[in-house]
Formats: C-alpha cells, sequence, structure tokens
C-alpha cells in the first residue's frame, strides 16, 4: 500500500510520522463524504487529544472544508463533539479542519496573505489567522487533507499548509498518517476513500498549537 506522489515538503527538519491503523473492529474505514477522516479516527482524535495532561478535558470543534473561494467561511460545515471540559470559563475546543482535495492549493502555488491578515476572502492565510485568533493562545489545531490528483500526479500540498500555519503564528507539532484499509486477519485491505484515485490509501493529519501558549 504505497502511494506515489511529488510531496512538497517543509524547509524545516521532518518530524518523526506516526501511523494509525484501524482495529479489527472497525468494519466502516471509508470516510462518508465530504468527511475526509473516518469515524474511528474522530473517536482516536476525541481520546488522543480532548484529554491532554494539564488541560480540562474539553470538546472536539469538526470544520468540513469544501474551497477557499472567497467567503468560504459562510459555506464550512460544522459539527461539535463535546467534551466534559465544555462550559469552563476560558476554556477552548480542539479544532479539527478537514479539507477537501478540490480545496487545496497547488503545490507549486503561491499562497500570500493580504494587507488585512484575516479578511474573509483571504483564503488559507486568512482562515489561520482567524482561528489562531479563536483558540486564543491555548488550543490545538489538527489540519486533514489528501492527496489531490494534478495533470495525472499525485500532489499534496502539505508544506504550503504549514507554512501559511506558521506565519499565522501556529507550531507544527506532529504528522500522523490515517491509513485507509480494513484488518483481515494478518493483513490490511485497502479501502480507498475516493475510488477515481485508488492508489490514494491514506490521509494526513497535521497537529498544529498556537507557538505563543509557550514560554
Amino acid at each position: 500500500m504505497t502511494d506515489t506522489y511529488s510531496r512538497t515538503t517543509p524547509k524545516s527538519p521532518p518530524l518523526p510520522i506516526s501511523l494509525w491503523l484501524p482495529a479489527p473492529e472497525y468494519l466502516a474505514t471509508v470516510p462518508e463524504p465530504p468527511a475526509v477522516l473516518p469515524d474511528w479516527a474522530i473517536d482516536k482524535i476525541r481520546s488522543e487529544f480532548t484529554r491532554r495532561p494539564g488541560h480540562l478535558p474539553t470538546g472536539l470543534l469538526r470544520l468540513t472544508i469544501g474551497d477557499d473561494a472567497p467567503g468560504m467561511d459562510a459555506r464550512i460545515l460544522c459539527a461539535t463533539h463535546p467534551g466534559e471540559g465544555d462550559g469552563e470559563a476560558g476554556h477552548t475546543p480542539v479544532i479539527l479542519a478537514e479539507l477537501h482535495p478540490n480545496s487545496l492549493p497547488a503545490p507549486n502555488a503561491q499562497i500570500a496573505s493580504g494587507p488585512e491578515p484575516g479578511a474573509l476572502d483571504d483564503g488559507w492565510p486568512g482562515f489561520f489567522h482567524r482561528t489562531h485568533r479563536l483558540l486564543d493562545g491555548d488550543g490545538l489545531l489538527l489540519i486533514a487533507a489528501r492527496q489531490r490528483r494534478d495533470h495525472d500526479q499525485l500532489r499534496d500540498p502539505l508544506g504550503l499548509l504549514i507554512a501559511t500555519a506558521r506565519t499565522a503564528g501556529f507550531r507544527y507539532l506532529q504528522h500522523i498518517v490515517v491509513i485507509h484499509a480494513h484488518a483481515d486477519g494478518d493483513h490490511l485491505d485497502p479501502t480507498p476513500p475516493d475510488p477515481d484515485i485508488p492508489e490514494v490509501v491514506h490521509s494526513d493529519l497535521l497537529v498544529l498549537d498556537t507557538a505563543r501558549s509557550r514560554p
């Protein structure tokens, strides 16, 4: 289950990559459109990231983003998964943004912020600036994405997204590879989330935090 694609990488040294595999009891391993991640991965996110040491348990705010055109906020689908700490004064949920492949920039695109970062028509720079303000210095942003097909090649723009997030003030902490497969005995049967691109059998999950929350 090896994907062949051209990757645009950030300039900083790569972080260790964690691999997430579904447990045998999970039969539904294909995400429900327009989601990027399957339900078992959402459960794992809630287990590992909404109960952090030194923090109250918090909820998960799940955003499904289909495009980055002007006014994108009005078209974002939003779902909440409450946590035990919800309702505490100043308490911020973990935000998961699932990026549909069609919403991602081309690998060689230039993402530039306008004169007023965070404006509604500011594309990905605006999204990251607004999310950074929403997290208010003490929260996590998780970005889920899959490769996109570009001129018959599989490419992903993770490097561009990471660079744009860093410009907005986020710190890149972790890269998780979520495998789309079903466990069958001692092997995995691939379950591609997009039947038109059967060679794509994983999604990427980036973990970011607000850098100013650290001393």
